[in-house]
């Protein structure tokens, strides 16, 4: 397994933004949801052409950087964990606030927040004052996965902005540290309404992206690493693609591996990885070996419908937790300043 050459991953985002554009197919218009104030025609009257725009703002981005839709999923993903999905990780500091949710080691590398607010910035002109920042999130991160193969996701819509964003050491208790076992995954997931074939699928979106070798070298310190369903191999593999310091240095820091064999595209290959033993994490390692979710990964890398589908109604169910909606929260006009 090597890392992927820049024109490599340049070929397959191009190819695949091609295919998907033509053949995804839309999941999840038949699914409920049970947060009062979000639906699937939320802005059909006030911004009806709120999905187009998202999309057509993120297409050539994705063509110009194929790292941007993992970055894209991944900052929804981190959004949704802390304090709910609210857009609470795109503020600047308020006031005498000193450190932030964006300050958390854990949210290290989140990247793309910008990009979040150019879209905000052309809805702003098309339609002022009604999407709200946690909506453009959401959408983007559904359309980081579709652009790159996977299903384009059918989400209800509505959330609103919040007013403040949660200090450092919020972030740091409510996100999940990279050494994550699958007790704790499944713990992690359980409360946000999902099942273990669910929390399976979510764990899905490390399908694309890479993984910092800070993260990785956290393994290591596991005398034995091998136990957990790691290839001996793969293990070799990550000692001399990751450099021998300690996880915090800074050279830890800047270097990375590929999160699977296929990393600018969004399809099964994770499972497979899992199943071998070539997880770049703990829990990718796990979660292929575990017999709650084994099977579930057997599944998925055999079955690639069953994985959109589960992800889809994996997807919907994070992205509307603990939702602001109403008067709940407000829509922000600049997604990291309070009006």
């Amino acid at each position: 397994m090597k890392p992927k050459s820049k024109v490599a991953e340049s070929t397959a985002a191009s190819c695949f933004l091609v295919m998907s554009l033509l053949c995804s197919c839309i999941i999840g218009d038949q699914m409920e949801t049970n947060n009062e104030g979000l639906s699937y025609s939320y802005y059909e009257k006030t911004c009806p052409k709120v999905e187009e725009i998202v999309r057509s703002s993120l297409s050539s981005m994705f063509i110009l950087d194929p790292t941007s839709p993992a970055a894209l999923l991944r900052l929804m993903f981190h959004d949704c964990q802390v304090q709910g999905c609210d857009a609470s990780i795109l503020l600047e500091p308020i006031r005498d606030q000193q450190f932030t949710e964006l300050d958390s080691a854990k949210n290290f590398g989140i990247r793309k927040r910008d990009l979040v607010g150019s879209i905000k910035t052309s809805l702003e002109l098309e339609c002022p004052k009604q999407v709200s920042c946690s909506d453009v999130i959401i959408l983007a991160a559904r359309d980081a996965v579709a652009l790159t193969g996977g299903p384009l996701i059918s989400v209800p819509l509505g959330r609103k902005d919040s007013l403040s964003t949660p200090s450092k050491h919020v972030a740091d208790s409510e996100l999940p540290p990279s050494t994550a076992d699958v007790d704790t995954t499944l713990s992690l997931f359980a409360n946000k309404g999902m099942t273990i074939e669910e929390s399976v699928a979510i764990m899905g979106a490390h399908t694309i992206g890479v993984t910092h070798c800070n993260n990785v070298l956290s393994r290591f310190d596991n005398a034995n690493a091998t136990s957990e369903n790691m290839d001996p191999r793969f293990q070799t593999f990550l000692r001399v693609a990751c450099p021998e310091f300690s996880p915090t240095s800074q050279a830890a820091e800047a270097t990375f591996v590929p999160n699977d064999q296929t990393s600018v595209i969004f399809d099964t290959a994770y499972y497979d990885d899992a199943i071998a033993g070539r997880g770049n994490l703990r829990i990718d390692s796990e979660i292929g070996a575990d017999p709650r979710t084994r099977p579930f990964v057997e599944a998925f890398a055999a079955d690639q419908d069953r994985f959109f589908n589960a992800f889809s109604s994996a997807f919907v169910k994070l992205s509307s937790y603990k939702v602001l909606t109403g008067n709940e929260g407000v829509i922000r006009s600049v997604c990291d300043k309070v009006d």
